[in-house]
């Protein structure tokens, strides 16, 4: 059966305990970069409709939450894990993708943050629209920093006042979304006259290789702006 992402509610309280520990088996593999919650603390976001899961039959294989602070001007997407039997089939895209437009639902005028140590996470995020941030610019509710406490590396953000650790922080800010830009590398050139394929066959060839080359590009780049703008 496919597996299925869907939006939490009281219904899926019975999966708390299983998300936990998914939770704390892809903290121990990665080493770092996943806070560990309780099952009551998850219980809480399913019940309240802030988190999604995603389902292979009756087995947890991925999860997601969301966070709140400074009264809704910040919103978090935390806790993205995925089972190590359904990495790299592109589960993680598509939860990360529903737990961003759960949060521009839930939340629209809110300035979305992530931070992480992982690099496919950041692809994704980038992909959404968020850009790269200093620790400075995220929240600044000391209870959010209290959630980095079950964190290995607690100590390294500790020794640094809050503003490093490795982690990466990683924002979409409604008020200024990010666009992909058509760059003047994607500027396709004409097409050459065909008395060049005569004249000069060697040229003609690369020109037309290239051409075909950067008009693929820049068709993937306007695919991408229309994602972006749906999202939106």
């Amino acid at each position: 059966m496919a597996v299925k992402i869907v939006v939490a509610s009281a219904a899926y309280m019975q999966y708390a305990g299983a998300v936990c520990d998914l939770i704390r088996i892809s903290a121990q593999q990665r080493g770092t970069g996943i806070v560990g919650r309780t099952p009551e603390y998850l219980a809480d976001k399913i019940k309240s409709g802030k988190a999604v899961i995603a389902l292979d039959n009756n087995k947890v294989v991925g999860f997601s939450y969301i966070e709140t602070w400074s009264h809704g001007m910040f919103v978090a997407n935390s806790g993205l894990v995925v089972d190590l039997d359904y990495r790299y089939s592109g589960l993680a895209r598509r939860i990360k993708k529903n737990i961003f437009m759960l949060s521009r639902k839930l939340y629209p005028k809110a300035k979305i943050f992530s931070i992480t140590t992982g690099l496919a996470v950041m692809k994704i995020n980038s992909d959404l629209g968020f850009v790269p941030v200093t620790f400075s610019e995220l929240t600044r509710d000391i209870e959010f920093w209290k959630g980095c406490e079950g964190c290995k590396n607690f100590d390294i953000l500790q020794r640094n006042d809050h503003k490093v650790c490795l982690c990466t922080g990683l924002m979409f800010d409604p008020e200024k979304p990010r666009r992909p830009k058509l760059n003047k590398i994607l500027i396709v050139p004409q097409k050459l006259p065909w008395r060049f394929i005569f004249e000069r066959p060697v040229i003609f060839i690369k020109h037309l290789i290239r051409r075909q080359r950067l008009l693929r590009k820049r068709s993937a780049l306007h695919k991408q702006i229309q994602r972006n703008n749906n999202l939106t």
